[in-house]
């Protein structure tokens, strides 16, 4: 097949853009691919013949030009992106690869808020409406979200973190609106899709980032409420692999509580660098015993293994809640001195 215009697909391109790169370059592109990806490309490769090398050098080009605009655009916004590009580019190409890049990018609403401060996005938006200052947050990065939710009023933090947990998808209408009474010019572009975000991951997430003192607050009240998700989100907030986290103390602390049992399954599927963390924290004897146990023991449920884990992080956040231990969160709550 020679292609000789730049009618091309996105396919089309990618398969031209990575045989100019070259095979080493490809080959660490394709780790980032799904296995689906991998297969179309590959396809798409293996069907180019010749390469008119002005279209490789115009499908270079626009890879350039569009990446470069990405970066411009995770620095300071479209608004700033386009600026720096009709300088470097002109108007008529800073316009064409801008809306390039818009029609197969999702820009996220609110997306200028995650290059302001906490504390003024909080002084913006802490007496909006529970469900609105919900939305703000879900799209926020976590660590953005989890300081803003422990800064705001008691009574508003778990309304805000249940409406956040049950939000479910937000209509591009209900999103325009938001940006019109907040009164910000935010994303140049929002699909016409429905959204995801919120729910219990997004939740989780914030949870996770904000002090020992806010969570428990919050999930006290969430137990009363709705105590369903309140158990779901605890479900979720630490999971076996955040063992890594603990320091060695506390893992010491978490090998006495268990049952050698839990701990012996648990391993089953644990990663490489679970294992050599708690092997690290137990006596000689006790981490030669499990190894040789492991390497004789046959194949087991991945339901038994996920009830040992289980288990395990049930014991976690009961040390945590005696005080015996600390997992590290965002906030002052868990520094020690």
């Amino acid at each position: 097949m020679v292609m000789q215009t730049n009618k091309l697909t996105g396919k089309e391109k990618a398969a031209v853009l990575l045989i100019a790169l070259g095979s080493d370059v490809s080959a660490e592109v394709y780790k980032h691919l799904t296995e689906h990806e991998i297969e179309e490309l590959t396809l798409e490769i293996s069907n180019v013949r010749k390469i008119d090398k002005h279209v490789k050098g115009r499908v270079v080009d626009e890879f350039f030009q569009t990446a470069l605009a990405q970066e411009y655009i995770s620095q300071g916004g479209i608004g700033y992106a386009k600026q720096i590009l009709e300088k470097a580019l002109g108007t008529e190409t800073a316009k064409e690869v801008i809306g390039r890049l818009t029609s197969t990018l999702q820009v996220k609403p609110f997306d200028f808020m995650r290059r302001t401060d906490p504390q003024q996005i909080l002084n913006f938006i802490q007496h909006e409406h529970p469900q609105t200052i919900a939305l703000v947050l879900s799209y926020l990065d976590s660590e953005q979200s989890a300081q803003i939710l422990s800064a705001l009023q008691h009574d508003l933090q778990s309304d805000v973190a249940r409406r956040i947990a049950i939000m479910d998808r937000t209509s591009p209408e209900i999103i325009n609106q938001v940006e019109r009474i907040l009164e910000k010019k935010l994303s140049a572009t929002v699909t016409q899709d429905y959204t995801q975000t919120g729910g219990i991951e997004a939740v989780v997430g914030v949870l996770n980032g904000v002090d020992r003192t806010t969570e428990r607050t919050i999930l006290d009240e969430l137990a009363v409420q709705d105590p369903d998700l309140a158990n779901e989100i605890k479900k979720r907030m630490f999971v076996f692999e955040d063992i890594i986290v603990l320091d060695n103390r506390a893992i010491q602390r978490v090998i006495r509580e268990v049952d050698n049992e839990d701990l012996l399954l648990s391993l089953k599927t644990a990663s490489e660098e679970v294992r050599d963390v708690l092997f690290g924290n137990m006596s000689e004897r006790m981490a030669e015993t499990l190894k040789e146990e492991m390497e004789f023991m046959g194949p087991v449920r991945l339901r038994d293994v996920e009830e040992a884990q289980s288990r395990i992080v049930n014991a976690i956040r009961n040390l945590e809640d005696a005080g015996e231990i600390v997992i590290a969160r965002g906030g002052g709550d868990d520094i020690v001195v």
